[in-house]
């Protein structure tokens, strides 16, 4: 009776010990792809398109408006989940650079976009999704 007991004690901890290296195994976040993100600016709904692709730590890619105004990203790291980068834009003959600060979740990103305009300092919430590969779709 009592090795039953003791079978079953170490089976229990086995399974929830399992339980917990699942967790671990869960899909890493990867930010390699293109991304579809929505904002508001202003009161008027926008988009743009993030391609990103991962190499070791360093984060690559650019970043397009829905205008098809595409920049290059800069500074670019990723680190637990995290995307942190850069892009330079020009408007009206002015540069400005936009820093983004985004958590991958799965097929998910959510961050901000911060940019000083004029000495203010101005964050701009957006929220995405990972587009299909349409290769993988045929």
């Amino acid at each position: 009776m009592r090795t039953l007991l003791a079978l079953g004690l170490v089976l229990g901890l086995t399974a929830v010990t399992r339980g917990d290296d699942k967790k671990d195994d869960k899909k890493k976040a990867d930010p390699t792809g293109t991304w579809k993100c929505e904002m508001e600016i202003m009161g008027m709904k926008r988009t743009s398109t993030m391609k990103l692709k991962l190499d070791g730590d360093k984060l690559t890619g650019t970043v397009a408006t829905q205008e098809g105004q595409e920049a290059k990203v800069e500074d670019g790291k990723f680190k637990d989940g995290e995307a942190t980068f850069a892009v330079t834009r020009e408007r009206e003959g002015n540069k400005f650079t936009v820093n983004y600060k985004a958590k991958i979740d799965g097929d998910s990103v959510k961050g901000t976009a911060t940019v000083n305009l004029g000495g203010e300092e101005r964050k701009i919430e957006f929220e995405g999704k990972r587009a299909k590969d349409e290769k993988k779709d045929k």
